[in-house]
């Protein structure tokens, strides 16, 4: 864990949708992407000027992603370009015939570090029938295997959805044998094709967030959360429980917000759950926790500059500014890296800066960026005190 983070000058997570052409059409994607191929879609030129630039701030984690980056036949190329730039950059390919065991060698020869590949369902009928091709699932434990055999990580991908959450104990199950080296769990933002009505409830993800806990301790893989940055603050209560202690005293007296690195510094990284030990970009690794604009940035196959791809709101583009310009000083990064902004419950809470809500489930559930995350159920000390 790196106590001396600042996300005021670098992000600790670069995503880069080169393009969003993908042969899937899944019920969930946030891209809505089409088979074909954008004209406007950056150049090879302005590919490799934009990773120049993500050089420069030194990021943790690089990810090519899509669409299907594997649409682009110049991905291979940024792979190894980012390479050679002291980047480790990880790709998320579709699982589509273009993902051949062919493919996964060649990236591995380029310099891949991780393949980040999407999962839905321990059943072939649920997963083909949540990314909408016949086969999908099948292809897409080959490529996990072909990937394994290549010496590649593979990190597992997960929507949570009203349509996949009672089959993830099973899926615990098949990635066990898959060996794969995390399992990130995305909890769904509505928007692009993901729908409002596929939501589960703020219940239902506290008792996940329970199970994911848990399984953590138990699994020779990883386990982190997308769009769920209050797993966070449940982690914290866990672990504060199971050493007898009251998670309050980790309340700062003149902040009145919770100094979470006091607990991780003393337990170290061996005492900790082992799905806790490598959550990228969260605690394990950045006290206050990765958020929309805070230690992330992501960049549209057209060049926008936006604070995640779940949030569409737009800070610049990398055609005519520098990627590090834009996300140390446009009014959007800024305003979300201040978290006295937040509004209703998230601004009173003392998780603030460790969690902060998904920004962006509030953006397309409330239309106010800054409004509180509308899947958390906790209730701030302030609130609990006003109420009593």
């Amino acid at each position: 864990m790196n106590a001396n983070v600042d996300f005021n000058l670098n992000p600790f997570v670069v995503i880069w949708e080169s393009t969003r052409a993908c042969d899937l059409s899944c019920v969930h994607c946030r891209a809505a992407a089409q088979p074909r191929r954008s004209q406007f879609e950056l150049t090879t030129e302005e590919g490799y000027k934009l990773i120049d630039d993500i050089a420069l701030l030194k990021p943790k984690v690089f990810v090519i992603t899509g669409g299907d980056p594997l649409k682009r036949e110049d991905t291979y190329d940024f792979i190894a370009y980012g390479k050679k730039l002291g980047l480790e950059p990880s790709v998320t390919p579709s699982a589509t015939p273009l993902l051949t065991d062919g493919s996964i060698a060649l990236m591995k020869h380029r310099g891949v570090a991780r393949l980040a590949i999407s999962l839905d369902a321990s059943r072939a009928d649920l997963h083909d029938e949540f990314r909408r091709v016949p086969g999908s699932f099948d292809l897409t434990l080959r490529a996990i295997r072909a990937a394994n055999s290549e010496g590649i990580p593979v990190q597992v991908n997960t929507t949570v959805t009203r349509r996949t959450i009672d089959d993830l104990p099973a899926m615990v199950n098949l990635l066990r044998d898959l060996g794969i080296v995390m399992w990130s769990v995305f909890f769904l933002v509505p928007t692009g094709r993901g729908k409002q009505a596929d939501l589960v409830t703020p219940e239902a993800v506290e008792q996940l967030f329970g199970f994911l806990y848990d399984t953590s301790k138990r699994v020779p893989f990883a386990i982190r959360t997308t769009e769920a940055m209050h797993y966070r603050r449940y982690m914290l209560q866990r672990m504060a429980a199971e050493r007898g202690e009251s998670i309050d005293r980790l309340l700062d007296p003149a902040t009145g917000l919770i100094d979470a690195s006091t607990l991780f510094l003393q337990n170290g990284p061996r005492k900790m759950p082992l799905g806790v030990q490598a959550q990228t970009g969260a605690i394990s690794r950045a006290p206050r926790g990765v958020n929309e604009g805070k230690g992330f940035v992501f960049i549209s196959h057209l060049g926008d500059v936006f604070p995640s791809g779940f949030l569409p709101l737009k800070a610049g583009n990398v055609k005519h500014q520098s990627l590090g310009d834009i996300y140390r000083n446009s009014d959007l990064f800024t305003g979300l890296r201040d978290s006295s902004n937040l509004k209703g419950k998230c601004g009173i809470c003392e998780f603030r800066d460790l969690c902060g809500g998904s920004r962006a489930r509030a953006w397309a559930m409330t239309g106010d960026v800054y409004a509180a995350d509308p899947l958390c159920t906790y209730l701030p000390v302030g609130m609990r005190y006003a109420t009593a």
